[in-house]
């Protein structure tokens, strides 16, 4: 179990975050429009999935407009940005800031994703929720990249997620 923190606090987190190399298991989360998509869905692209607990944090917010934006040139690849958020809280979130180049996804019928992910907060305030990560695959869904955030409160690293593209 990998430890986080959370405003400096302890906070466990369940499973383990697939290393450089691994290949990704398949997940199926609910869609914006609450179909069920898989990650063979996105079959034949790059993905980034841009794993964190709510798009109603600072953020969480600023992930995905920064993803929206620094990933929107790159060929054959797709952002998938993933939370606990029901689909209507990730679209009006997504229609209100005009983001366009990103999916979003909810783990809300599939809380297995988070552990098989190794990013489920298992203790703290925000216990149930996903801890933020980014995981990058290459189009046969092998690990090219993958950071699970000491804190919470803090930013990805964008470059180093982009930079394996």
């Amino acid at each position: 179990m990998a430890t986080v923190t959370l405003r400096g606090n302890p906070v466990d987190v369940a499973g383990q975050l697939p290393a450089q190399g691994a290949s990704a298991a398949d997940f199926t989360l609910t869609a914006a429009d609450l179909s069920e998509v898989s990650l063979a869905s996105f079959a034949g692209k790059k993905k980034i999935l841009n794993i964190f607990p709510s798009i109603d944090t600072p953020t969480c917010a600023t992930s995905v407009r920064k993803f929206n934006e620094k990933a929107a040139g790159k060929a054959d690849t797709v952002v998938l940005c993933i939370s606990a958020d029901l689909p209507f809280a990730q679209k009006r979130f997504c229609g209100a800031e005009g983001i366009e180049n990103v999916t979003t996804l909810s783990t809300f019928r599939h809380p297995e994703f988070a552990e098989a992910l190794g990013v489920k907060l298992a203790s703290g305030p925000l216990a149930g929720l996903t801890a933020r990560a980014v995981v990058v695959l290459d189009a046969n869904n092998t690990v090219l990249h993958s950071e699970l955030v000491g804190e919470i409160a803090d930013e990805p690293n964008y470059d180093a997620a982009l930079a394996v593209l």
